[in-house]
């Protein structure tokens, strides 16, 4: 289906939008690098269950940020890892907190550089394991061309796993996450201009434009196919990772859901995706 052509300035907005946000987000409970620091890892339980044993294994994370999940993947014993992020405070950022738990650049290594450009920025040409996910792809125009991106790093007998928010979300009102707002099938860009961000919705930012586009979860899976990958499972789940629509309620296992006597909707998927 054809997509509008994105804003000629949605790439440098975006950016603009992500630098600022890295310092507000280094200092959150949200991401709590003190705990961090001290050994904990930012991982969900079901993406561990999902990806597996990493041991002895490289793995690549696109659209890293500053490299908390990243460094996670190290800490569970990925031989090495290498961070991706076009941002590049986030990157010196991610370098600098690798550095401090002692994770060398012989075991985590990171790249400045826009994820459609991958395969020319990584220091090598295939990987065990590509990861991505949890608000990556919506600031992606194109999901095709993402999609021949991250196969092309996925080594023979590797895959990649994507963590993501489901598509189907982006439908529901805000106030009560009960309603259709919104057109699924959309391939307009959404532009933005709200203040804040996810880990202080009251903090005063300046770079506020973003431009974001959703894909409808059968956009994914066929991009992912048509690249030559195999798909092993999508998965479903009913809870997401922080306070999408205000009638969450966070539960004692950290993750946010609709209240018990509510309906429920799928708010996140995972999936994984192996190179034969």
């Amino acid at each position: 289906m054809h997509r509008p052509s994105p804003p000629d300035d949605w790439r440098d907005a975006n950016r603009a939008m992500w630098d600022e946000r890295v310092p507000i987000h280094v200092a959150s409970d949200f991401y709590d690098l003190d705990a961090f620091r001290r050994g904990e890892d930012s991982l969900r339980d079901f993406e561990l269950a999902e990806v597996g044993d990493v041991s002895g294994r490289a793995l690549l994370h696109l659209q890293c940020h500053f490299g908390l999940d990243t460094l996670s993947w190290a800490r569970h014993g990925a031989a090495h890892v290498v961070g991706l992020d076009f941002s590049e405070p986030a990157v010196e950022t991610a370098r600098e907190l690798a550095a401090e738990v002692g994770l060398g650049p012989d075991r985590a290594s990171f790249v400045a550089a826009d994820v459609y450009d991958a395969a020319e920025a990584v220091p090598d040409s295939s990987y065990d394991i590509v990861y991505t996910g949890g608000g990556a792809l919506c600031w992606l125009p194109d999901i095709d061309r993402w999609a021949e991106t991250a196969a092309h790093l996925v080594a023979p007998g590797g895959f990649l796993y994507l963590a993501e928010f489901h598509p189907f979300t982006d439908v529901l009102d805000y106030e009560t996450a009960s309603g259709v707002a919104h057109d699924y099938f959309s391939r307009e860009p959404w532009i933005d201009e709200t203040p804040g961000t996810y880990t202080d919705f009251d903090a005063a930012t300046v770079n506020n434009r973003n431009v974001q586009w959703q894909h409808p979860l059968g956009d994914v899976v066929s991009a992912l196919a048509a690249a030559g990958l195999r798909i092993e499972f999508l998965h479903e789940h009913d809870m997401t990772l922080f306070q999408r629509f205000e009638s969450l309620r966070r539960g004692d296992d950290g993750y946010f859901r609709l209240p018990a006597d509510r309906p429920r909707v799928p708010l996140m998927y995972s999936l994984k995706a192996s190179r034969p």
